[in-house]
């Protein structure tokens, strides 16, 4: 850090600090905020802090604020999330150290229908731009969402398919523009209701170039390009419209929404994706739809996705398909002997292809089927949950019968919530589930370019087993709230991919595109295996209210740590991280300073190399040029990475080509009607 950015930043800390100091006398009542309500939970207002499983809801200014192109590096400052961080184009979230097939990422309690659990160089097909909150689940959300959710749940909340009845219409608009990512965006959102009826509009168009970073790409090559990250633009855009029947009981709606997006990948080989997504949904839900029900929830989802992956020539190597239905009902049962619950329903079928070339992974039919019953009963401070799922999967590959799979799958857990004290909670969840291989550790076996890595697959390997604790601690009232989580997941046969050393000289292999050894060839070596882990931790939150509907600071740490039981650490586990966050609001204006500490990784997998830690410092102001019913016009201005920080993510597999950018001005409107 040299002394320049230091004296910047102590100017922004100072000023922010000033003002508020000058100005406190003159802030008034700030408005009421609705509850916050998680929608990923079969249960009707079930709020934040009034579950037993940790949950992080990302909504409003916060969400504008760290908003980023992938819904990854959007989530990676929430507690116990990284990001795959794959360029700015693909960036999944990482919860708890546990990544790809184990997060499910949903948008409005459906999952995307995608293929970025496939590989980290895929996108998530759900836009940051147009979703009211963003909800975590930390830790397995088995039960209600199956085995792809055993390490936790991301459900992006977009209403694109209304609930209920509007008294006039009301969205939002955004533009934004960033020096450091050549940034042109813009969104919009709308609802609105005629009659009995109401609809939805929504979209949004993001244009960037080649980003700007403070050194090399690629540090160890002299070469490299200096002071930008080739290859790193993004393309993308989407149009969704959505429309539903609002009755006394209940709705019944659809919507239908068009994504294309072109990245590029910004490895040594210079590929890029262009990525197009047509999806359908509907829902509905009925009150009192039998004797003895007292709701009926009802989901669809239908996906039409493709993407090419093209050659820095500008051939196409591998032409990706992928045909995804997903639905799911509930049945919310009137109470028996004081225990309330839900019975439900979901299924999955996925038609996935990559033909080409460069294919390397076979044309494959998945299926499952889930039955689950959630049950929990309430006392004057204490809250229990129970729970059971069945669950059948089944891959069917067309390189032969003799490699299909199918699986079994059980999970149960229990949960309790004890208000010990006004304002105090104490949650403990145990849970234990089971998942099943994805279609890319069962089968792939090939060169992709994408990730310049030579992988294989084992068709023969089982079904992983979780067994999970998780411990919550909260103080939700008074000027200093604070949380603490701590974790700890038994894993047995986890799936894991790990490079090779065929020859024994302490070096990872690397092989030619059909995979003979090549010491200079363009492909890491790595194969899929599995071994029991462990993984445990803890993440800690607390804010401070140095002036009611002022000021407050908040100070955050989380830290996992993932080991094998045949010795050896688990690769890209997310370093421990630390740092702080203060806001400020006066009138029309408001201030945020925020500071955090990712440390250097040096527990390291076999064949792992060591990363940097570095301090990213952001800081923003804006200002409220008029105020509507909902929260007006506002002009936001922020400084990103102000220390201008090297700032390479060790959860990446192109940490050592990609680093994040460097410093750079963000600036915005963003109007709410």
């Amino acid at each position: 850090m040299n002394c320049s950015s230091r004296n910047v930043i102590g100017i922004i800390a100072v000023a922010a600090i000033g003002v508020s100091a000058v100005q406190a006398e003159t802030i008034g009542k700030s408005s009421v905020l609705p509850p916050v309500t998680v929608t990923a939970t079969p249960f009707e207002n079930r709020g934040e802090l009034d579950m037993a499983q940790p949950v992080s809801v990302l909504r409003g200014d916060d969400l504008r604020r760290k908003r980023e192109a992938s819904l990854g590096d959007t989530l990676s400052r929430e507690l116990g999330v990284a990001s795959s961080s794959f360029g700015p184009g693909a960036g999944r979230p990482i919860i708890r150290g546990l990544d790809g097939p184990r997060i499910r990422v949903l948008e409005n309690g459906i999952g995307t229908l995608d293929l970025s659990s496939v590989s980290p160089d895929h996108a998530v097909t759900v836009e940051s731009f147009n979703a009211s909150q963003i909800e975590v689940l930390r830790g397995p959300a088995t039960l209600l969402y199956g085995s792809g959710a055993s390490g936790g749940v991301v459900n992006v909340v977009s209403g694109r398919i209304p609930d209920q009845l509007f008294k006039s219409p009301k969205g939002n608009a955004e533009i934004r523009g960033n020096t450091a990512t050549e940034e042109r965006s813009g969104a919009f959102n709308a609802t609105g209701s005629i009659g009995r009826a109401s609809w939805s509009v929504g979209g949004f168009k993001r244009k960037t170039g080649d980003y700007h970073i403070p050194g090399r790409a690629d540090e160890s090559d002299p070469n490299s390009p200096k002071g930008v990250v080739k290859n790193s633009a993004v393309d993308s855009g989407g149009l969704s419209m959505g429309g539903s029947f609002v009755g006394e009981r209940g709705f019944v709606g659809g919507s239908v929404s068009r994504l294309e997006s072109e990245y590029g990948i910004p490895s040594p080989e210079g590929s890029k994706i262009d990525l197009k997504q047509t999806r359908y949904d509907l829902a509905g839900e009925l009150d009192k739809p039998i004797i003895g029900f007292e709701k009926l929830k009802v989901r669809m989802g239908y996906n039409d996705y493709k993407h090419a992956e093209i050659e820095s020539t500008g051939d196409i190597a591998t032409r990706f398909k992928n045909q995804g239905l997903e639905s799911r009902a509930e049945l919310l049962h009137a109470p028996i002997a004081n225990w309330k619950g839900v019975l439900g329903v979901q299924f999955q079928d996925r038609n996935f292809s990559a033909l080409g070339e460069e294919a390397v992974i076979p044309v494959t039919k998945s299926r499952s089927t889930g039955i689950f019953l959630i049950e929990e009963r309430n006392w004057d401070r204490w809250r229990l949950e129970l729970g059971g799922r069945i669950e059948r999967a089944t891959q069917n590959p067309q390189s032969g019968a003799d490699l299909q799979r199918a699986f079994n799958l059980y999970n149960v857990s229990a949960g309790t919530l004890w208000k010990f004290m006004d304002g105090y909670g104490l949650g403990l969840s145990a849970t234990r589930g089971q998942r099943a291989p994805s279609t890319a550790e069962l089968y792939i076996n090939g060169a992709h370019h994408g990730t310049a890595t030579f992988q294989i697959g084992d068709s023969a390997l089982n079904s992983e087993t979780t067994n999970n604790i998780d411990l919550a601690l909260s103080k939700t009232t008074g000027l200093v709230k604070w949380k603490v989580n701590v974790f700890h997941n038994w894993i047995g046969n986890y799936i894991f991919v790990r490079s090779v050393d065929a020859n024994g000289d302490g070096v990872a292999d690397r092989s030619d595109d059909t995979g003979a050894l090549d010491p200079n060839g363009e492909f890491l070596m790595q194969n899929f295996a599995q071994a029991g882990a462990r993984f445990y931790g803890a993440e800690a939150e607390a804010i401070l209210t140095l002036k009611p509907d002022a000021i407050d600071l908040r100070l955050f740490t989380d830290y996992v740590r993932g080991k094998l039981d045949s010795g050896g650490n688990v690769p890209r586990i997310t370093p421990p991280r630390f740092g702080l966050e203060f806001n400020h609001k006066t009138g029309p204006w408001t201030a945020n300073v925020s500071a955090i500490r990712v440390m250097g990784q040096n527990r390291l997998a076999e064949l792992e190399t060591s990363t940097s830690g570095y301090t990213l410092v952001n800081a923003e102001v804006s200002y409220r040029i008029k105020k509507t019913k909902s929260n007006g016009i506002r002009l936001f201005l922020q400084g990103k990475n102000l220390l201008n920080e090297e700032m390479r993510v060790h959860t990446s597999f192109l940490k050592n080509f990609a680093p994040l950018p460097g410093i750079s001005l963000l600036a915005g409107i963003r109007g709410e009607f």
